[in-house]
C-alpha cells in the first residue's frame, strides 16, 4: 500500500495488476510504475452451516474455488476455472455458470486512494452490475482483500445454467456434488478454450471480449425485428424487464464464423467471444479486429457491442 501512496504523493502514474488476465495493453506499453498484488492469506470463520471466508487480494481465484470445494464450502463451485486473482472478482462482478461474486460477497476491503485510508465497503458500495462494479474502470480503489460468505455442504448451489445441467444431468434448479460440478465447469471451458494451455493458441485470450449486450424491454422490441430476418437470438429475460442476448450470436449472424482473423489474431476456433493472439498478434491488430466486429453487429443488428476487459493504453 505504501508504494501506491508514495506514488499518488509525487503524482505518478501507476498501474494496478494482480493476474492482469483480463486487461489488454496497449503496444507502446505503460509509462509509469506498474504494482502487482501478491498478496496472499486467507481466513476462516465456520459458524453452524455459515462459512466467512476472507481472501488476500492475490490469491489466485482458482485455488480459492478449489479449497471450497474440497472442504465442502458451496457457493463458488461454478467460477472453477477462472483465471486471475480472487480481488479482481468484485472489480468484474466475476459470474460464470450462473454463479455471480455479487451474490456471495459480503465485504470488500480496499485502499481509497482520494483519502489515503482503508475502508470495508459493504456489497450496496461496491454498486455491482453485470461485469460492472464501483471498482471498474475507476483508480481512486486498490482492493485489498475480499470476504464471501458460504454454506457447509458438499452439494453445489443449485445449478441454474442449462448447459451445465445437462453437463451434470440434472434439472434446472437442482443440486449436484460440488466436486462433479467443478469438474462439468473446468471440461465445459476446456473445450471453449477457456483454460490456459501453452499449446493452444485458442487459449491465448482474455476470455470473452465481448459482453451480452442488456436492452430494455423497449430496445429489444426495436432490435427483434431485424434479428427475425436470420433466426431467434439467444437471449435471456432480467430480472427488471429487458433482456440480456447473446454477443456470440450476433457475432455469428454478422458474418464472423470461429476462427476468423488475419495478422496474427483470430476469433477462436472453440468460442466466437475470444479473440486470440496466434503468436505474432499485437494489441493494435487485436483492437483492429474487434472494431470491424463491433462495427458489422452495429450496422447489421444497431447494437453496440462493449468490450469486457479493461484496456489500457489504447481504445476501441
Amino acid at each position: 500500500m505504501q508504494i501506491v501512496r508514495d506514488a499518488d504523493t509525487t503524482r505518478e502514474p501507476i498501474l494496478i495488476l494482480a493476474g492482469g488476465s483480463n486487461v489488454v495493453i496497449g503496444d507502446d506499453g505503460f509509462e509509469g510504475t506498474v504494482v502487482v498484488l501478491c498478496t496472499e492469506g486467507v481466513s476462516v470463520q465456520v459458524d453452524g452451516d455459515e462459512v466467512t471466508m476472507t481472501v488476500a487480494a492475490g490469491e489466485p481465484l482458482d485455488a480459492v474455488v478449489a479449497r471450497t470445494v474440497a472442504e465442502k464450502w458451496s457457493g463458488l463451485e461454478c467460477l472453477s476455472g477462472i483465471p486471475g486473482s480472487a480481488g479482481a472478482t468484485p472489480i468484474q462482478n466475476v459470474s460464470a455458470y450462473g454463479q455471480e461474486v455479487a451474490d456471495r460477497i459480503t465485504s470488500v476491503r480496499a485502499l481509497d486512494r482520494r483519502t489515503g485510508n482503508v475502508v470495508t465497503m459493504a456489497p450496496a458500495e461496491c454498486e455491482f452490475a453485470y461485469r460492472n462494479s464501483i471498482f471498474k474502470h475507476n483508480d481512486r480503489w486498490v482492493v485489498l482483500s475480499v470476504e464471501f460468505a458460504l454454506t457447509r455442504s458438499a452439494r453445489s448451489a443449485p445449478i441454474v445454467f442449462a448447459e451445465l445441467a445437462k453437463a451434470l444431468g440434472v434439472q434446472a434448479g437442482e443440486r449436484a456434488d460440488a466436486i462433479d460440478a467443478r469438474e462439468a465447469v473446468l471440461g465445459l471451458r476446456r473445450g471453449k478454450g477457456m483454460v490456459l494451455d501453452p499449446s493452444d493458441r485458442d487459449t491465448y485470450s482474455v476470455g470473452s471480449f465481448f459482453m451480452n449486450p442488456v436492452m430494455s424491454a423497449d430496445e429489444y422490441a426495436a432490435f427483434a425485428p431485424r434479428a427475425a430476418a436470420v433466426g431467434s437470438p439467444a437471449a435471456w429475460p432480467e430480472r427488471d424487464g429487458g433482456m440480456k442476448v447473446s454477443a456470440a450470436w450476433l457475432i455469428e449472424r454478422a458474418g464472423f464464423p470461429k476462427g476468423y482473423g488475419r495478422d496474427g489474431v483470430s476469433i477462436s476456433t472453440k468460442h466466437t467471444l475470444a479473440l486470440t493472439n496466434r503468436g505474432t498478434g499485437t494489441t493494435s491488430q487485436l483492437l483492429d479486429l474487434a472494431r470491424e466486429i463491433r462495427g458489422s453487429v452495429h450496422e447489421r443488428f444497431g447494437v453496440t457491442l462493449r468490450p469486457e476487459p479493461v484496456l489500457v493504453n489504447c481504445a476501441l
